[in-house]
């Protein structure tokens, strides 16, 4: 018998998408619609989801904005308690504040933390439970990085807060698995978007981060769109609790 190559579709899914307003959520958003979701944007900014949704309907796509907190467990049960269940999850939503080891304020680490990890883990909750609930199983995708395999300097608690996404990642597979619930992590390299334009713009940093880059050049949004689309669709149906890291090389120097 010949084996049936697995689609890359996700025709008739529901897909919601945190940070989903710009950036890698953004992308992560526009590369599901284009795959035949019905995709959900979540981001606390009105008028940047309207802005997204402009932008995808300009492109054919259609996005629907959600104008949410994630760091609000609360709004959270209440919002997702009126929706119908979903069949993707992508944890895009997070934050960075780059500080000195022995200068990292209680202030900073916990609001790292709060959007990176807590607020993942607890939407996570609600969206898995839903999908239990409905018995159609799904793929839970946390975007990690590369930081949570490596260190880097003036980065102790981001690189913290994604290396704990790495083992809840693995927990939950272990324990939603037999419910048809997928959960990985995607873990990219230093990726140009409007949040990294800061840290680029220090040439000395730039080219740092060029020579550890392999491939010898930094990621794209394009990078990132493929490997959501592959671990939100039957072509990933066996990937489970796993790490893919989309980052040119760099944890294998």
């Amino acid at each position: 018998m010949v084996p049936t190559t697995p689609l890359f579709r996700l025709d008739g899914q529901r897909a919601l998408v945190t940070g989903g307003s710009r950036g890698i959520g953004f992308a992560a958003a526009i590369a599901l619609a284009d795959a035949g979701a019905q995709v959900w944007i979540a981001a606390r900014d009105a008028d940047r989801l309207a802005h997204a949704v402009q932008q995808a309907a300009s492109a054919g796509l259609t996005l629907h904005p959600l104008p949410l907190d994630v760091c609000n467990t609360r709004a959270v049960r209440q919002t997702l308690h009126d929706l119908p269940s979903f069949h993707v999850l992508v944890n895009s939503a997070g934050l960075a504040r780059h500080q000195p080891f022995s200068e990292v304020s209680e202030a900073n680490f916990d609001a790292v933390m709060d959007v990176n990890l807590r607020a993942t883990f607890f939407l996570s909750q609600q969206v898995a439970t839903g999908m239990q609930a409905a018995g159609h199983g799904g793929s839970i995708i946390h975007l990690s990085s590369q930081m949570a395999h490596v260190g880097g300097p003036q980065r102790s608690v981001y690189c913290a807060s994604k290396a704990a996404l790495e083992g809840l990642t693995r927990a939950m597979a272990l324990e939603l698995g037999r419910d048809g619930i997928r959960i990985n992590t995607l873990c990219p390299t230093f990726i140009e978007t409007e949040l990294s334009q800061a840290s680029l713009a220090d040439e000395a940093f730039r080219q740092q981060t060029l020579r550890r880059i392999q491939i010898g050049r930094l990621g794209t949004l394009e990078d990132v769109m493929g490997p959501v689309v592959f671990l939100a669709s039957p072509a990933a149906a066996l990937v489970t609790g796993s790490a893919l890291k989309v980052d040119g090389g760099w944890t294998a120097y």
